[in-house]
């Protein structure tokens, strides 16, 4: 099975050279070029390594490279950035960044450093822990805490908590979801039904996992369309 990068990048033409070279390498990469959609990529997929850049939209690679680390990810980050102070290395380093390479670079020092990494990486599978604020999610046990508090969700609701998190930062339709959560189209059944059946499922979700089920801070109602999950502020 080919090995998996994790490209954080939001330079096309880098992307595209990079893409390319490491395609012929024999490696499958996954390009992302916004902050907080790399970091759901990177904590519900497993990754042999991840490049990040630390010019990014949404979250820097340096709070990228933190957040990552704190959500329990331990894939080998190199961090690519144009910044070249010894300063700029120390404080990636201490933030969890394995490695750093200054840009401009050469295609050879990064493929071998990215060798060097996965050489010295003995990589098990991701935690797959995702923490917001006061919930922690375990994507492969299954199991969701509250403030350190076992919260009991059924096989639908913890389906539709992972098609959130999915998804998160998106506006999720309720046809949508109930197409890719449970299954049926929206022709088999009236929106009145969809309506009804989601919102249900939600109104459960907050119930057990906002502080305040009226005032959700994790949880969005996108009026006249349906739902997203989104981070909390100051919290990962």
């Amino acid at each position: 099975m080919a090995k998996r990068i994790l490209l954080v990048e939001d330079d096309n033409e880098l992307v595209a050279v990079l893409v390319d070279r490491f395609t012929i390498e024999g490696y499958s990469v996954v390009v992302s070029q916004d902050g907080d959609e790399a970091f759901l990529k990177a904590v519900t997929s497993p990754f042999d390594i991840i490049l990040l850049d630390v010019g990014l939209p949404g979250r820097n690679g340096l709070d990228l490279c933190r957040d990552l680390r704190h959500a329990g990810c331990m894939s080998p980050i190199l961090i690519l950035s144009v910044r070249s102070q010894t300063l700029d290395k120390v404080l990636a380093l201490k933030l969890g960044a394995d490695d750093y390479l200054s840009k401009p670079f050469e295609g050879l020092e990064l493929m071998a450093r990215i060798e060097a990494l996965m050489r010295r990486a003995a990589i098990p599978k991701p935690a797959g822990i995702l923490r917001f604020g006061w919930i922690t999610i375990d994507l492969h046990g299954k199991t969701v805490t509250r403030e350190g508090e076992n919260v009991r969700l059924s096989a639908r609701e913890f389906r539709l908590l992972q098609y959130l998190l999915e998804h998160a930062g998106e506006t999720c339709t309720r046809p949508e979801i109930m197409k890719q959560v449970w299954g049926h189209s929206k022709e088999i059944l009236t929106q009145d039904v969809l309506a009804r059946t989601v919102d249900v499922y939600i109104g459960n979700l907050r119930h057990k996992l906002e502080h305040d089920p009226k005032r959700p801070e994790l949880l969005l109602t996108v009026p006249g369309f349906g739902y997203k999950w989104v981070t909390p502020t100051g919290h990962h």
